[in-house]
């Protein structure tokens, strides 16, 4: 496994707080093992299948991501 030194991980932390915003939702209990075994069989993450579901309901989310080329 890599090794990150505390300079890595703090410009990291600093790269997300600039870049991406965060919110937390709540599944029934057992939902979120249904859930990841559906992403891992797909070869997704949780976070992009959420991102991916999102950006297909709501166009403007998918223009925010694409930097409105598409």
């Amino acid at each position: 496994m890599a090794k990150y030194s505390e300079a890595q991980k703090k410009a990291v932390a600093k790269y997300n707080a600039k870049n991406y915003e965060e919110f937390k939702i709540r599944v029934k209990k057992g939902g979120k093992d249904i859930i990841r075994a559906y992403t891992n069989s797909n070869g997704k993450t949780i976070n992009g299948l959420v991102n991916e579901l999102l950006e297909a309901e709501i166009p403007a989310l998918k223009e925010l991501v694409s930097g409105g080329k598409g």
